[in-house]
């Protein structure tokens, strides 16, 4: 690990320890009612106790797999659009500013539609999740295979390269590192949408356990749910984001 990197860590480290403290302090001086912020004490034991149940373990279950369904379908679909659309660069030229804009509308909104063709189930999640992380992993992938160096490109026609000796050894290993971005990208907005949709309406999984507790109005266990959800994805987005760094380091070399 280099300085800058050790700089970053104790920068994360401390923000998070001042968060905590604050937590604390607001708790403890009576400045915050206990129903709207209870205390890390008390949000810990119910945690410990929460995840000691077959609820708990079952809901997680339900959520990272519909994660993972609806994630592997972006992951596939905005690759393979992605490449496919940049084999044209009229096509490209239309599509990318259509996407771009359709990325910019909020889908939470069409969140109803989905509910309404695949009902409250997981299916309305996973399509919602995996349309909602398409258009990051489809972008992407046509910022990277769109930008490929004319002359590359030209170097290998020149000397005899094959369509597939050129995809393989000229326009993968210069749109990987931008396609993995778009990849970690797509992975985050995918976790999110998964869960703001079992929030909004679902049966099951973690974001109906979070609604649940609210409207039940059991504050340590809605933050119980809260810091599960918390912890869990800055862990896999560190753990993305060093995969990603790797991965372009070596790139480099």
């Amino acid at each position: 690990m280099d300085l800058l990197s050790a700089q970053s860590r104790i920068i994360q480290a401390g923000f998070l320890l001042a968060m905590g403290a604050l937590w604390y302090y607001a708790t403890a001086s009576g400045g915050v009612h206990r129903l709207l912020l209870p205390p890390p004490g008390e949000v810990w034991k119910t945690f410990y106790g929460l995840i000691q149940t077959e609820e708990f373990w079952r809901s997680v279950k339900v959520t990272f797999w519909s994660i993972t369904q609806a994630y592997f379908m972006a992951a596939s679909a905005g690759i393979l659009a992605g490449y496919l659309l940049t084999r044209s660069k009229l096509i490209t030229d239309i599509m990318e500013p259509v996407l771009s804009g359709l990325f910019t509308v909020p889908l939470t909104l069409l969140l109803p539609i989905f509910i309404l063709f695949f009902g409250i189930g997981p299916a309305s999640k996973i399509a919602y999740g995996a349309t909602y992380a398409f258009f990051p992993v489809a972008l992407n992938t046509i910022a990277a295979f769109a930008h490929v160096e004319e002359r590359w490109l030209r170097a290998a026609q020149s000397m005899g390269a094959s369509r597939w000796s050129t995809f393989r050894h000229v326009l993968i290993p210069s749109a990987f590192p931008v396609v993995i971005t778009g990849l970690r990208i797509g992975f985050v907005i995918c976790f999110a949408s998964v869960l703001g949709g079992e929030t909004i309406a679902s049966a099951v999984g973690i974001g109906h356990n979070i609604s649940l507790s609210a409207e039940q109005m059991e504050p340590g266990r809605l933050y119980a749910w809260i810091a599960f959800v918390t912890i869990t994805a800055v862990a896999l987005n560190l753990l993305l984001s060093a995969v990603e760094n790797r991965i372009v380091k070596r790139d480099r070399r």
